[in-house]
């Protein structure tokens, strides 16, 4: 295929990345891809454990994109195998090891979503334990020679355990070997990561380099604030929005982001042309609320659809912003017998609006919960489900359930 001009190649992969090491290897990989018009192999790990994606994984998911949508091949790297040592990544313990069909099963919820950023029928799946559970005791040899422990203790994650006295066990050091070796098979030109993989990524490039390969430039990505516009986007903070979050959750969530981070995320995780940037960065300046709804909406609509975001929009301006109750809401009808009572957690969690009972307990805690505008505070309330007249049980700002009574239950 015909590759575009490597300028115009470079001014789309520069956008929003953190460090690129080497640029000039780059530009020279992408040169020589043109010449020859043979596409470079650009790899991403991705660690099973966490199988649910939010929009801060969409940033390095959204740059393999851009490699594809240039020609360039996108090879996904399930790590299987190395989800059973566990990343040690950010760690101040030892990350509880998985099991085989763990990762797996994680790997595959993992392509799923993944594939909603990136185009499927150009995405090499290829899962780690191919060639690592192959390789022999004397291989695992020969590979950890490639680095020294002094360098392993220079990983800031290593170095504050070891001058913390906790304990690091000897397998953690062989995780950013083992995603080193990944590099080496598959022969990757570029490797994409956040910039907590930095050291993992260097390390495969100076691998690759020992092996004689020639070495993979390294692009690290920004790691995305979460919605309190502090902490790293993580579904353990409370502070993630999830790609397969419904839309009303997805839209209000956006819209309570810090007014400094609108920029931000317009870079990082849309798709608006880059010479449009500084006119949206002057237009959230100006009128934040204004350009936080814009954001809101176009990243609905990428999830979901166009008519999805206009009502997620209206949903929210009627619940939010106006204080009332939406006309259209989810109905629930428990299966209850006459003057029956039903913990409140439980109908909360069978009404999927809370996930567990652990999180409906610390939003009544919060005061987040009510039922028919009634704040409830009694995490321990049983409520009869089995009154003619329905009631709206509201979880958060934006969840709501109509509560019918099933009278036709056995």
């Amino acid at each position: 295929m015909a590759f575009p001009p490597v300028d115009e190649q470079m001014e789309v992969l520069r956008r929003g990345v953190e460090e690129l090491v080497p640029e000039e290897d780059l530009v020279e990989k992408v040169q020589q891809s043109r010449e020859t018009e043979t596409p470079l192999t650009v790899k991403l790990g991705c660690d099973p454990s966490r199988p649910d994606l939010h929009l801060g994984h969409t940033v390095v998911l959204r740059k393999l994109r851009q490699f594809q949508d240039l020609g360039h091949r996108a090879v996904l790297i399930v790590g299987d195998f190395t989800g059973m040592i566990g990343d040690p990544t950010g760690r101040s313990e030892t990350r509880p090891q998985l099991t085989m069909e763990e990762t797996r099963k994680h790997g595959e919820t993992y392509y799923g979503q993944a594939t909603r950023i990136l185009d499927p029928d150009r995405t090499e799946i290829r899962y780690n334990s191919e060639w690592l559970d192959e390789m022999s005791f004397s291989d695992v040899i020969e590979l950890s020679a490639q680095q020294t422990v002094a360098r392993m203790l220079e990983r800031e994650d290593f170095k504050n355990r070891y001058e913390a006295g906790q304990p690091i066990s000897i397998h953690e050091f062989l995780y950013p070997l083992a995603q080193a070796q990944d590099s080496v098979h598959i022969g990757a030109d570029v490797e994409l990561g956040g910039t907590d993989q930095k050291f993992n990524l260097l390390l495969g490039r100076r691998v690759q380099e020992a092996t004689g390969q020639d070495p993979q430039v390294c692009m690290m990505l920004p790691l995305l604030e979460g919605t309190d516009g502090t902490e790293k986007m993580s579904k353990s903070l409370d502070n993630a929005i999830g790609i397969t979050e419904a839309a009303e959750d997805m839209y209000g969530k956006v819209m309570s982001i810090p007014d400094d981070l609108i920029y931000r995320y317009v870079e990082l995780i849309t798709d608006v042309p880059t010479d449009q940037l500084a006119q949206v960065k002057a237009f959230a300046d100006e009128n934040p609320r204004d350009a936080k709804a814009q954001l809101a909406r176009r990243i609905v609509t990428m999830y979901h659809d166009e008519d999805t975001a206009d009502a997620a929009q209206e949903h929210f301006e009627q619940t939010v912003v106006e204080g009332g109750t939406p006309d259209e809401m989810p109905e629930f009808r428990p299966k209850a017998d006459e003057g029956e009572e039903v913990g409140l957690l439980n109908l909360m969690r069978h009404a999927d609006l809370t996930e567990s009972n652990s999180e409906g307990r610390r939003l009544i805690e919060q005061g987040a919960v009510s039922i028919d505008d009634e704040t409830i505070e009694d995490t321990g309330l049983y409520v009869d489900v089995s009154a003619e007249v329905p009631f709206v049980l509201k979880v958060g700002k934006r969840r709501y359930a109509r509560v019918v009574w099933n009278g036709d239950a056995e």
